[in-house]
Order: structure tokens, then C-alpha cells, then sequence
């Protein structure tokens, strides 16, 4: 996968995304605020939420509307999935100054749409790719409207199981999609997630179904579970990021404030460091000169002219002045040219040759 010129995908650096949500509060000033925070924490992109009250649900108090049934016991007791969207989406109008300043900053930006006319919108900004939130994984009406566009998709996959995700690749696929990426992640969004939940094994199970980019889009408090599935192989790490850790925005239980993100940023960078790259051999001065602490073939025994070599008169031993080990056999049996001292590197010219 290729985004804007940057590779994602396996022995490439991670794809590290920040996603805004709702933590804006609907404060144009402080999502702006949020995409300077990502910048300075070093994430690759800032991706937005595409849609409005309307394009998500319809404005009804049936008990199908509730969040959570009339009877939920959390802070939404009472309202409704208007309620809800019309207190989280990101206004529209705000889409393209918060690209600018973004694009400025030299992150991607790209959004979540969630109704094909967020897809037409967000084609007029021209953005590199989408994002698939996992509740919209299976609207196969959606998925074939972002597949259309041609370009790179992410998909998060949540609670959707096997045969779900193979529908929605198919569908993709079939409908112009190239460049998928799934990523693997827990929906549950609450801080009290445990950690066995996370099963992080499953996004390299996608990845190998699938054939795909794989990463993991965190919903969980801390840092320590994206930062495993990076260093797992995850190609793509997403997480919510919050100003502060103040409990006030409605995604702030399951974000990372703008201190923590930047810390997560580093040590999946430093983890990528150790990790390095396929490396074969000496890679420093000082691995050069150890390379002396090797074994080879030395003369233990004073040796006359003509005499011939055996095993009681050269070893392996250290250092590694003398003939590589893997020449005993032919060192073996042949007579030395000149008389040697005891302690002498075994050496091609000290050899009769026939």
C-alpha cells in the first residue's frame, strides 16, 4: 500500500494515525488544536469522522433509538442516536481549513466517511484514501461507493466475523479496490477492557487470510497494547487522541491525551530501531575487531621443514589470525615448506601444494 508516496506494509515503518473523533467537543479552535497536538506527538495522519445526525439516523424517540434502550444505565440514559451524533460529528465546513492546516503540517488527512454522500464530499477535498469504521464494515452499500473511488482503503473489522470480512473484501475488491489494509481492534470503547481481550494474534491472522495490510485500531485506555501490536508486525496504528485526560469529551475514556500519544509515537519508533533491518555480518567498527575472538587454525607444536601437519600439531584455537576452521581437512596431511614455530597462524604459504 502507498499513500502519498509513503509505503505501508511489511519492513516499513508504522502507519501511525490519530483519529480526532468527537474530542473537539464541536469547538472548531480546539480541533485545530488536535491536529497541531498529532503533529508534535509525530503521527504519519489526522483522520476526521464524516457524517451529520441525518446521514446516520433518523430524528425518532422509538425505543429502536435509544442508545442503549431507554433503560441504559450510562450518561446517555434518555437520549437518543439523533442525541448523540448531533453532540459527536464534525461539521462539514470545518473539513477542508483543518486539511489545510494539516497537509501544512505534513500529515495525511483523510476522514471516515458514513454515507455515500460523505464519500462524494470528501472526494471534492481530494483525499488519498478512506477509513472504514467497524460498525460500517459490513454496509455494503458504503463499501462499494469508497471501493469505486479507486483509492487505498483501511478497514477496521471490530466484533465482524470471518465470513463478514470475507463479504466486505470481496465487495471491495470487486468494486475497483487495490489497496486494502484491515485492521484489527476491540469495540467494546471502555477503559476497563481486559487485557486478554485485545487478541492481538487475530490481526496477523487477517493479514495472512486475507492477503492484506494489517494494523491494529486501538480502543482501549494506555499505551502498551498498540505499541505490542506494532512491534507484532501491525503496519498501521490508530488511536484516539484527547488535549487532556479531563473525562469531559465523549471519547476521552478510550483516547490518549496529547503527552501520551507523543509517548506511545516514540517507543513504537525506538521498538522500530531495534528492530532494524535483515542484517547479515559485521555492522560496526566494533563487531569488526571482535571478529579477531573467532577460532582458527594455529600452529601448537614446533614444526621442521618437511614435516607433515596433523592434528597434534595444528588446532582450532583463538584468535583468528590463522586459516579459517573450514580448512583443517585440507591443511591435514600436507608438509610444511619451511620450519615453524610454535604460535604461528597457519597460512596458505606455510603449505606445500602439489
Amino acid at each position: 500500500m502507498e499513500i502519498n508516496g509513503r509505503k505501508i506494509g511489511a519492513n516499513q515503518p508504522c502507519f501511525i494515525v490519530a483519529e480526532m473523533s468527537a474530542n473537539h467537543e464541536q469547538n472548531f479552535e480546539k480541533a485545530v488544536a488536535i491536529v497541531k497536538a498529532a503533529a508534535l506527538a509525530g503521527v504519519d495522519a489526522i483522520k476526521l469522522q464524516t457524517y451529520t445526525p441525518d446521514t446516520m439516523t433518523i430524528d425518532l424517540r422509538k425505543k429502536w433509538f435509544f442508545v442503549g434502550g431507554k433503560d441504559n444505565p450510562d450518561s446517555w440514559q434518555g437520549k437518543t442516536f439523533y442525541d448523540l451524533y448531533k453532540t459527536a460529528y464534525t461539521p462539514w465546513e470545518w473539513h477542508a481549513p483543518l486539511q489545510k492546516i494539516a497537509t501544512d503540517l505534513g500529515l495525511v488527512f483523510f476522514s471516515a466517511p458514513f454515507d455515500p454522500t460523505a464519500v462524494d464530499y470528501l472526494e471534492n477535498l481530494n483525499v488519498p484514501l478512506y477509513k472504514i469504521a467497524s460498525y460500517e464494515c459490513t454496509d455494503l452499500v458504503l463499501l462499494k461507493k469508497v471501493a469505486q473511488t479507486g483509492k487505498p482503503i483501511i478497514m477496521s473489522v471490530g466484533f465482524a466475523t470471518l465470513p463478514e470480512i470475507e463479504l466486505s473484501v470481496a465487495t471491495l475488491r470487486e468494486n475497483g479496490a487495490k489497496d486494502i489494509a484491515i485492521l484489527h481492534c476491540v469495540t467494546s470503547y471502555a477503559d476497563t477492557t481486559k487485557p486478554e481481550e485485545s487478541n492481538l494474534r487475530t490481526m496477523l491472522a487477517l493479514r495472512d487470510h486475507f492477503k492484506v495490510v494489517c494494523g491494529f485500531s486501538d480502543n482501549n485506555a494506555g499505551v502498551e497494547i498498540p505499541i505490542l501490536a506494532a512491534a507484532m508486525g501491525g503496519s498501521i496504528i490508530e488511536k484516539h487522541l484527547v488535549l487532556e485526560s479531563n473525562k469531559q469529551e465523549l471519547d476521552s475514556r478510550f483516547s490518549l491525551n496529547k503527552n501520551d500519544f507523543k509517548v506511545m509515537v516514540e517507543r513504537i519508533r525506538e521498538n522500530e530501531r531495534i528492530m532494524g533491518a535483515v542484517h547479515f555480518g559485521p555492522q560496526n567498527k566494533a563487531e569488526e575487531y571482535n571478529r579477531q575472538f573467532r577460532r582458527s587454525l594455529f600452529v601448537v607444536a614446533d614444526i621442521k621443514k618437511g614435516e607433515v601437519f596433523t592434528s597434534e600439531n595444528i588446532r582450532s584455537i583463538r584468535p583468528a589470525y590463522g586459516l579459517e576452521t573450514k580448512y583443517m581437512d585440507q591443511a591435514i596431511g600436507r608438509k610444511a615448506v619451511e620450519a615453524i614455530e610454535r604460535g604461528t597462524p597457519l597460512s596458505w604459504e606455510l603449505i606445500e601444494h602439489d
